[in-house]
This record gives C-alpha cells, sequence and structure tokens, in this order.
C-alpha cells in the first residue's frame, strides 16, 4: 500500500513504546507517504516544494524498504536469515551486504549489552561466524535461530534516510511504525521535528517533548502484553512499561558513515536495538552505558507499581534533547 496524506491527516498510530510526531502545523510544501513492509507501517514526511518529486523520492525509499525485508525476514523461505536459521554444525551461506551488515551491528550490541539484545533469543548468536569481506556465515553449531525484527526496521530506515539524502530531500523524517525513528534536518526556521513520548498504557500522558535532528530514536514498551523476552532466562519482562534510546546521526551522514574495513554508523538500528536492551537492563547499567557513550540518550519508564499513577516516575539518562522533562500532561 501507497499513498500521499495532507500534512493535517491523522497521524499515525504510536508505537508500544509511545512515541509519536507532533506534526508542525502551517508549514508549506510538508509532504507525507506511507507503505505497509516488514509487518508495519513505513511514513516520510519530507519538505519539498516539488510534490511529485518527493513522491518519487518517497517510492524510492519504500522500494529499499522492501529488498531488505526479502533479505531480513525469517518468513521468506528463500531470504538470507532463512537459510542461516536451516544451517546445520560446520554449513556456511553467503548472505548480501546488507544482511552481514545487519549481523554485525547486531553481533556488537549483544557484547555492548551482554546478551541482553540477542537477535537469536538465547540460541547461540555467538556461535555464528561472521565473514564480513566474503559476505558469508558459518554455523559452529545447529539450532541457531535468527529474528531480526528488533533491529530490521531500525536497519531499513537508516539506508532510506541516506537515500532520500541522495535524492537532495534534506529536511525529512523516516518512521517504521515509531518504534524506529531517524530526523534529518528539521523544517526551515524550526529547530528539529517535534516528537512526544507518551505512557503506552495512556497515550494521552505525554511524558515529554523532543525537538530532534540528526538523530535516531528507538521505542519498545508493554502495550502488547509479555512480547519482550529476556533472551538470558527465557523470562518475559514486567520491569518497566517503557523505554526510548536516542542515538545522534555520524558527521557527515550518508556514504561518509561507512569507514573502510567497517559496518555502517547505524544510528536507527542501534537505538532499535538498544531500546530492548533497556527494558531489561538495570538502571545502573543504561546510566554506564550513556556515560561512556557521548549522545547516547535513554528515558525508563517503570511499573505502575513503581512510579506515580501520572507518569512522573520517567527516568532520564545522558546529555538532554529536551532540556527538563516537563510534568506529564493529557491534552
Amino acid at each position: 500500500m501507497r499513498r500521499s496524506r495532507p500534512d493535517d491527516g491523522p497521524p499515525a498510530a504510536a508505537s508500544d513504546g509511545g512515541l509519536d510526531i507532533a506534526a508542525p502545523r502551517g508549514l508549506r510544501d510538508l509532504r507525507r507517504f506511507s507503505h505497509e513492509a516488514m509487518a508495519t507501517v513505513y511514513e516520510v514526511h519530507a519538505v519539498h516544494a516539488d510534490a511529485r518529486y518527493a513522491a518519487q523520492a518517497a517510492q524510492a525509499a519504500f522500494d529499499l524498504a522492501d529488498r531488505l525485508e526479502r533479505q531480513l525476514s525469517r518468513f521468506l523461505p528463500n531470504s538470507d536469515v532463512a537459510r542461516i536459521n536451516r544451517l546445520a554444525a560446520g554449513e556456511t551461506t553467503r548472505v548480501s551486504d546488507s544482511t552481514m551488515e545487519c549481523l554485525v551491528i547486531a553481533r556488537h550490541v549483544f557484547d555492548l549489552t551482554g546478551g541482553a539484545f540477542d537477535v537469536s533469543i538465547g540460541t547461540g548468536l555467538p556461535s555464528l561466524e561472521l565473514d564480513a569481506g566474503d559476505c558469508r556465515v558459518h554455523a559452529a553449531r545447529s539450532g541457531v535461530r535468527l529474528d531480526l525484527g528488533g533491529i530490521g526496521k531500525g536497519y531499513a530506515i537508516d539506508l532510506m534516510a541516506e537515500l532520500l539524502e541522495e535524492w537532495g530531500i534534506e529536511r525529512a523524517l523516516v518512521h517504521g511504525g515509531f518504534s524506529s525513528v531517524i530526523a534529518l534536518e528539521g523544517p526551515a526556521n524550526r529547530d528539529g521535528w517535534p516528537l512526544t513520548l507518551s505512557d503506552p498504557a495512556s497515550p494521552s500522558t505525554v511524558l515529554a517533548h523532543l525537538s530532534v535532528r540528526q538523530t535516531a530514536l528507538g521505542a519498545s514498551g508493554l502495550r502488547k502484553g509479555d512480547h519482550i523476552v529476556d533472551p538470558r532466562t527465557g523470562r518475559p519482562v514486567r520491569s518497566r512499561r517503557a523505554a526510548w534510546a536516542a542515538v545522534p546521526r555520524p558527521e557527515p551522514a550518508g556514504a561518509g558513515a561507512r569507514m573502510a574495513g567497517r559496518p555502517r554508523l547505524a544510528p536507527a538500528a542501534v537505538a532499535d536495538a538498544l531500546t530492548t536492551a533497556f527494558m531489561l537492563l538495570r538502571l545502573k547499567d543504561i546510566e554506564s552505558l550513556c556515560q561512556r557513550n557521548r549522545g547516547l540518550e535513554a528515558w525508563i519508564l517503570p511499573p505502575p507499581a513503581g512510579s506515580p499513577p501520572d507518569g512522573s516516575g520517567l527516568r532520564h539518562f545522558g546529555d538532554s534533547l529536551s532540556g527538563s522533562p516537563p510534568a506529564p500532561r493529557r491534552p
């Protein structure tokens, strides 16, 4: 499904993590396009004088998301991930550059979080040997089962944002179901794209207002129940209601974000993965990660038993995108 919406149309539904856009009002040339892929709805919000050109650029970005889905989905029998999941001990398969890059990023975040983010859901990610130079995956043992749902959407919007920049669309925001968002430059005469963080159990309770540019954000929450499982224990997560992560884009972005011999610096993929890990990690570990990684930011909403009912128990770590979070309010 592909369609264009006027800038005063209804916003897309917020993610389980309560991340949403407060669309700027009164802007000229704000274009909005949407497309279904990877079991979610992707949207491109772009400021451009030529509506037809903006639509073509958005279509190119959506086509890229479709190509990535054919490589990364575990549900498609001939995808890269499906072939990896069928590997027996000692077998090897070749994958695309994009799949390999996504796997390298996933392994990096696995190491960074002590296994709290694990695309194998505890089935043995470290036993997969990744030959990034030759794009080959070797299974040291059988039974590893990958699910890139916790990082694939973020990776897709990283590449979609770079593609929009190649088309000259520099003032844009891209999201995948609002669980993964990347903001390029904001609309003219504004300091960024306006976003809100809300309690997933009470979307009208706004916890913080952000103005974001050149930044990726991820969101996770428990609005759908016990769908987040700790890969280290196999138990569902109930220690917090929601978590958000913000990661700055590298400078310069686009092609320069890939360094020789190293994977793309993909902030949306990293934010996507970290927000899942932040649902599991101890607060002191989240704080330590934010202190060690400049620009990394986290917001944690504890369960109702651990915080006031108005959501004012929101915890924040890292340099603030929003200054002091405002008191929660109901519009």
